[in-house]
C-alpha cells in the first residue's frame, strides 16, 4: 500500500481532506483518528502534525505526504516537492519596529525570532547575512516587545497582527508558500496514480464546462472567445443552421465569456461544475 501522510489539524487539514475525498479516497470519520486503511484504493493514511510530515517522508517511514512548502524547507531534510496543490497560500516576511531596519544587511548580528528557524537561516545564509536565530513556536510578533528579539520573520497575510504589535514589514519576501505533495529521495510505486487524481481535482476546481447553441456561421468567432483545452466539441442540431457547442473554460472570468458569447449570438448558455477530470 502507498503510505500517505495527511495533516491532522491546522489550516491545511480540512482542505487536504476535501481534496482527497474528491479524488475518490476514503476519509476519516473521527478527527482523533490517526490511521486509516483505504483497501479499495490500496493506500494507507497517517494523520500527523503538519510540521512532522516532511521528516517522516524524508526518513522513508512514509511514502508521500501533504504539507506546506514552508514546513518542507524548514526541516532541511531530503524530502522533495513533486506538486503544488493550489491551496494554503502564505507569504513570509521580515518585520521590526518602524524605521529600525530597511535592508537585510542591517540584520547582521541581531536577534531574529521565528517559528521557522531552518527556513530563515537558509534564506539568510544564501545572502551572507549572519543573525542570532531565536526559535519560537507561535506568537512570534510578541518577541520584540518582550525583548527577546530585534526583528521577526513570520507568515504575513494582511499585516494587521504585526501592526498591532508595533511592527512593520521590511526587506524581500522570504517565501511564497502553498500546500504541496512531497516524497522522499526515491520514487515510490503508486505515487503517479495519487498525483494524477489530485491533478484531476485541481483542474475541476479551476475550470467549468460551458454549453451553448450558436449559428454555425459564427463558430470560428466563438472559438476565438473560448478555445477550450484543445478545441470545443461541436454537435449538429435539428436546425442545420445552428450547432451545439461544449467547451471547458477557466472558472475565473466565466461570466465575461458568457457575456461575449451572448453578444456574438449564442443562446441557451449553460455553465456546469466539473467534479473531476483527467487531461
Amino acid at each position: 500500500m502507498l503510505r500517505i501522510a495527511v495533516p491532522n489539524k491546522g489550516s491545511l487539514s480540512e482542505t487536504a481532506a476535501e481534496m482527497l475525498a474528491e479524488a475518490g479516497y476514503a476519509g476519516r470519520r473521527d478527527s482523533k483518528q490517526l490511521h486509516l486503511i483505504d483497501a479499495a484504493n490500496d493506500v494507507e493514511f497517517f494523520f500527523l502534525r503538519p510540521r512532522d510530515i516532511a521528516t517522516y517522508v524524508a526518513l522513508g517511514a512514509l511514502d508521500v505526504g501533504i504539507t506546506g512548502r514552508d514546513l518542507l524547507l524548514d526541516v532541511r531534510m531530503p524530502a522533495r516537492e513533486i506538486e503544488s496543490l493550489g491551496f494554503g497560500d502564505s507569504t513570509f516576511r521580515f518585520a521590526a519596529p518602524p524605521g529600525r531596519f530597511e535592508t537585510l544587511e542591517q540584520l547582521e548580528g541581531v536577534r531574529v525570532a521565528t517559528a521557522y528557524p531552518g527556513l530563515v537561516d537558509a534564506f539568510l545564509d544564501e545572502r551572507g547575512v549572519a543573525v542570532d536565530i531565536v526559535p519560537l513556536d507561535g506568537a512570534v510578533e510578541s518577541a520584540v516587545k518582550l525583548g527577546v528579539a530585534d526583528a521577526v520573520a513570520d507568515v504575513v497575510s494582511t499585516g494587521t497582527t504585526l501592526r498591532q504589535a508595533g511592527l512593520e514589514i521590511f526587506g524581500p519576501v522570504l517565501l511564497e508558500s502553498k500546500a504541496v505533495l512531497i516524497t522522499g529521495p526515491k520514487d515510490v510505486e503508486g505515487t503517479e496514480t495519487l498525483l494524477r487524481r489530485l491533478r484531476g481535482v485541481m483542474v475541476a476546481r479551476q475550470y467549468v464546462m460551458v454549453d451553448y447553441d450558436l449559428p454555425a456561421k459564427l463558430v470560428d468567432r466563438a472559438v476565438e472567445i473560448a478555445s477550450g483545452i484543445e478545441s470545443p466539441t461541436i454537435s449538429p442540431l435539428r436546425d442545420p443552421e445552428w450547432v451545439a457547442v461544449r467547451v471547458m473554460v477557466p472558472r475565473k472570468g466565466v461570466n465575461r465569456v458568457m457575456d461575449d458569447l451572448y453578444e456574438l449570438g449564442a443562446r441557451a448558455i449553460l455553465v456546469t461544475a466539473i467534479h473531476n477530470a483527467r487531461l
